[in-house]
């Protein structure tokens, strides 16, 4: 593995990005896949910083990744990763944790695994409310396979798959989870850099399933196919369609047409299925043991 590079300053006192000491070079990319102006490398970045700021032990941490762009996240992280098959990183990441309840296990997820092939694995997940963090980058689309729709891609949008506009509506992935029983539901954009560190860190030490959707840039399929510019012009987008959710309510339903609020949609306690699953088993064992 080749060292961490130092980044030149003028600055004695400043050596090297605060995230390179967790970054993995050589994992298959020099040093990522990721498309110029992708939303990704932030939300890594993001993940890192409260991880950081938490004062975990990386040790102590797994990233779990499924299939595509978002899943190759876990392969960078310089400490214990599992990459595993498109749509199913949820189950894995719940086997993870009841092997193990002392880790903190993150889950990164583009929105079309999340939701499409993966999709039953999410709300079964939360329903039992597994104690794992549960992060979906949403881009609106399959981004490695060639800018195709997904379940989130709102209606009316071009991709490769809808040329002439697409006449379905897309999952709102708050509302559904929410309703599924997890326990932390949040949403923001790759814009909002403390509120996403923030809204990671909660989501890891929330008890129960945790779920953060973040809105996430694709210049190279969903902007372009979209109209919507490179990766500055799709983040201005993003600023004006996703309203902080307190804003948002104040809004008639005339100013909510085509815009989603982005904040805190659930915060709530209820059993949690991997310490319920350990209890029993103990109470079996000092059953037969006595």
């Amino acid at each position: 593995m080749a060292d961490a590079p130092v980044i030149a300053t003028a600055d004695p006192e400043v050596l090297e990005h605060p995230a390179m000491k967790y970054f993995r070079f050589g994992a298959g990319g020099n040093p990522h896949i990721w498309c110029e102006g992708c939303g990704i490398g932030q939300i890594w970045y993001y993940t890192a910083m409260a991880i950081d700021e938490l004062g975990l032990d990386p040790n102590s941490v797994v990233w779990v990744g499924g299939s595509g762009c978002t899943g190759r996240m876990c392969t960078y992280w310089k400490y214990d990763y599992m990459h595993t098959l498109h749509g199913r990183p949820l189950g894995f990441a719940t086997g993870i944790k009841l092997a193990n309840p002392d880790l903190n296990v993150i889950c990164h997820m583009g929105d079309g695994e999340t939701s499409a092939i993966g999709g039953n694995h999410l709300i079964q997940t939360a329903r039992r409310n597994a104690n794992v963090t549960a992060i979906c980058v949403n881009n609106f689309t399959y981004g490695m396979t060639g800018g195709q729709y997904s379940p989130t891609t709102p209606i009316g949008s071009f991709s490769a798959t809808s040329r002439y506009g697409l006449v379905e509506d897309g999952f709102d992935l708050c509302e559904l989870v929410a309703a599924a029983g997890a326990t932390y539901v949040a949403r923001t954009t790759t814009t909002n850099p403390r509120p996403c560190i923030n809204m990671i860190k909660k989501a890891i030490t929330k008890k129960g399933f945790s779920f953060l959707e973040i809105i996430s840039q694709c210049p190279t399929y969903y902007g372009r196919s979209n109209k919507l510019g490179n990766h500055l012009e799709m983040m201005e987008w993003m600023k004006k369609t996703f309203i902080r959710k307190e804003q948002f309510d104040k809004m008639t339903a005339e100013e909510q047409a085509g815009k989603k609020p982005w904040g805190e949609f659930v915060d709530t306690e209820r059993p949690e299925v991997v310490e319920g699953l350990h209890n029993l088993a103990k109470a079996q064992l000092e059953a037969y043991r006595g």
